[in-house]
């Protein structure tokens, strides 16, 4: 068996832990250059604000309603999800962290009552660290994720489900005749994996609920639509298909891609903002202990905006596959010159990592210069440790301070709340 803790409104639900005024009231948290909203309240989804709506298309809210809009704070909900994640791990003995705000927990061989136990780690985690969150448990991962939709959906909706699926809703408990009533009165949509493309498609051929879908013949879905549609419907048939990942497989891509606070124009500032953004990817790649073989770097202009348009990319492969930040950070900026022409106001840029490997490879196998072979693994981890420690950025390669202006190309966060639990200037005090 399974259970998935999905803490509600996550990103909202973070703020509201040091801002309890915030309670009751409309709120969202805008996205990088606080562009469109990627997380919202339920009494702002109440007011018909949809996922990714941009923020100057529901401005006016502000006023007329109260909406707050806040700026995202990847700090504080990384360092809040790492405490809610410790702690539902104690449901079962194996955990595989999903996403920054889902958690699988395998159950097999926990005694006792599984819903009793489920609402005491939801009670715990809602106590000790502020976040209200649904638990899920199913006989495999799609019903328990499915689960956890009819908990949540139950505590928003009262008399969508029945009562006793708020919160915590155990599939495993149901009666089968329970079980298809739910299914049956579940969007074909709403279940993980089901695409609107391919959840689309089904409701055209008369699939249109959970139950429709978890009737049909594994084999007829594998020869009309695809494998991963048929190992979705083995598993809403209780049959388990896809297994625990207790650590995450490495990455094949490493990106770091960022729209500017400002356009830039002077490429001293684009070899500032690439050298960050590259430094950022390596220590991503260091951390799944991996090597990359080239490395591709890009730039352009803004599609929505008047001008001339720019888009160029190239791709640098590196002498030998490296982890070191120095020679990642070269290697983008050399494809930077070859690629850059004055006169552009350009909105984004970005790397890419490629041709990832294991750094246990032999590297006598590659050909390199001799000049070329110390040996800086242990300056990088230095580097990562004083970072870890001190902030991001604490420790940056010459390229990435610049000597000109101001970052104008940093991303513009003006509604930014403090980093209460990971920046000791911003640790809240509590008065008498």
């Amino acid at each position: 068996m399974f259970a998935l803790v999905d803490g509600n409104n996550f990103y909202v639900s973070c703020e509201r832990v040091f801002r309890p005024s915030l309670n009751g009231r409309p709120v969202i948290v805008l996205s990088s250059n606080d562009g469109c909203a990627i997380a919202r309240s339920n009494e702002a989804k109440a007011l018909g604000i949809k996922m990714g709506a941009p923020w100057f298309e529901i401005r006016h809210l502000e006023e007329q309603v109260g909406l707050v809009a806040l700026s995202a704070n990847f700090a504080l909900y990384g360092d809040m999800s790492d405490r809610m994640m410790s702690i539902a791990a104690g449901l079962g003995p194996v955990q595989e962290i999903y996403s920054i705000d889902e958690s699988f927990i395998g159950l097999d061989g926990v005694r006792g009552d599984l819903t009793k136990r489920s609402h005491a780690v939801r009670d715990r985690i809602n106590q000790w660290i502020g976040i209200p969150c649904g638990v899920g448990i199913g006989a495999t991962k799609t019903l328990a994720k499915l689960a956890n939709h009819i908990a949540k959906t139950a505590e928003r909706n009262p008399g969508s489900y029945p009562d006793n699926l708020a919160t915590v809703c155990n599939l495993v408990n149901l009666p089968g005749s329970d079980v298809d009533a739910i299914l049956a009165a579940t969007d074909v949509g709403e279940v993980w994996g089901v695409g609107r493309r391919i959840g689309q498609q089904l409701r055209d051929t008369g699939v249109r609920t959970v139950l429709d879908l978890a009737r049909l013949s594994p084999s007829m879905v594998r020869d009309r639509w695809s494998v991963v549609l048929e190992r979705t419907v083995r598993e809403l048939q209780g049959e388990p298909c896809i297994n625990m990942e207790e650590a995450p497989a490495p990455k094949q891509q490493i990106a770091c891609t960022r729209s500017f606070g400002h356009p830039i124009t002077d490429i001293s500032q684009l070899i500032e903002a690439v050298s960050e953004f590259t430094s950022r990817a390596a220590a991503k790649l260091r951390l799944q202990s991996g090597l990359a073989g080239q490395i591709l770097v890009f730039a352009h202009t803004s599609p929505f905006r008047t001008g001339p348009k720019f888009s160029k990319s190239v791709v640098t492969p590196l002498r030998r596959p490296t982890a070191d930040t120095r020679l990642l950070v070269k290697a983008a900026v050399t494809g930077i010159s070859q690629f850059y022409k004055p006169g552009f106001q350009l909105a984004k840029a970005g790397v890419m990592l490629l041709d990832l490997m294991p750094n246990n490879v032999l590297q006598g196998e590659f050909d390199f210069d001799a000049s070329d072979t110390r040996d800086r693994s242990k300056l990088m981890a230095a580097m990562d440790s004083i970072n870890d420690r001190f902030g991001r950025g604490a420790i940056h390669v010459g390229s990435a301070v610049g000597t000109g202006p101001p970052r104008d190309w940093a991303m513009r966060q003006d509604r930014l709340t403090p980093q209460y639990t990971t920046k000791w200037s911003d640790l809240p005090v509590a008065r008498a």
